[in-house]
């Protein structure tokens, strides 16, 4: 007599000659799911092709927007929290996409500060594309002022400087402008580009005001030890990239055996102070990269260092 796992055995036995059940995926199925998958993926590759793009123009757009203040001994009331925004080395063409560009203009548009300062380097050799410049800057719709780098001299500072003041933005070559900021009246002083040996401190300062606040504007930073000493100055450069590759104690190092002892950030010398600004241009999406050294939009409020009251005796 069988046992019952001998009958359980018998029950589930396949009858004689009768197939095997198959398991898993018929033909057909396999077939529609194969031709489903090759039709779909041409337009995951366009995705994924589509995202890389994105990540690609993020990264070519990306810039740091920084937000130092400086103290200004004698700072009209007026202007205490005034907020300059602060763009050089653009490098327009090859070396900087111009999303990067775009994005920066729209960021200081955004902010809305008092006053825009340029500080030279739009292009940087010749065959660089000059009508860029209009186009790109011409988008600000904040008052601006300008001084030039030594690329703008070495390639065409004529028509750089036409081309900036016919849409609006003074061009500052060794010489001062005085504009109305918040109802009151603000020296910017322009010394021309010390590097292509343009720079003539004495002409910019010519008919300034001696103890009124004055900001000045100059591409290469060391015009910093040729200003008046003591006077209280604000300075705003660019030039360096921040080093641009920049490692600590050897970047620094190079760039002060070339002349250059100011490398990005804030200084304070012989009773004047100066903001070096790495600068928008190379980096990501350019031939030439930047290490440690991003790209930089400068929002920079300027606060009202107020004399010292005398004690009386």
């Amino acid at each position: 007599m069988p046992d019952d796992a001998s009958q359980q055995t018998a029950q589930h036995a396949a009858p004689a000659g009768s197939q095997p059940r198959r398991h898993g995926l018929g033909r057909r199925p396999f077939l529609t799911g194969l031709a489903a998958a090759a039709l779909a993926a041409p337009g995951l590759r366009a995705q994924r092709r589509d995202e890389r793009q994105r990540e690609r123009d993020e990264e070519a757009s990306g810039f740091e927007l920084t937000t130092p203040e400086l103290a200004v001994a004698g700072l009209d009331e007026a202007h205490d929290g005034l907020v300059i925004g602060h763009l050089t080395d653009i490098h327009i063409g090859p070396r900087t996409p111009d999303q990067r560009v775009l994005a920066a203009v729209d960021a200081l548009n955004a902010a809305r500060p008092d006053i825009v300062f340029l500080t030279g380097d739009y292009i940087t050799r010749k065959g660089d594309p000059l009508e860029r410049i209009p186009d790109l800057l011409g988008r600000l719709q904040v008052p601006a002022v300008a001084v030039l780098g030594n690329h703008d001299h070495w390639t065409d500072a004529a028509t750089i400087t036409r081309d900036l003041e016919r849409i609006g933005i003074a061009v500052l070559r060794n010489r001062h402008t005085v504009v109305q900021v918040r109802g009151r009246a603000l020296a910017v002083v322009g010394v021309d580009d010390a590097v292509s040996g343009h720079d003539d401190v004495a002409d910019a300062f010519k008919g300034v005001a001696r103890h009124a606040p004055r900001l000045v504007l100059a591409h290469s930073p060391p015009t910093l030890d040729a200003l008046p000493p003591d006077a209280g100055l604000a300075c705003f450069s660019g030039h360096t990239h921040g080093g641009q590759i920049f490692v600590a104690g050897v970047t620094d190092a190079f760039f002060s055996r070339a002349g250059q002892h100011y490398l990005r950030g804030h200084y304070r010398h012989q009773g004047n102070q100066l903001y070096v600004s790495r600068g928008l241009g190379f980096g990501k999406g350019s031939t030439l990269p930047r290490m440690n050294a991003d790209p930089e939009v400068a929002l920079i409020t300027l606060r009202r260092l107020s004399p010292p009251v005398a004690r009386q005796a």
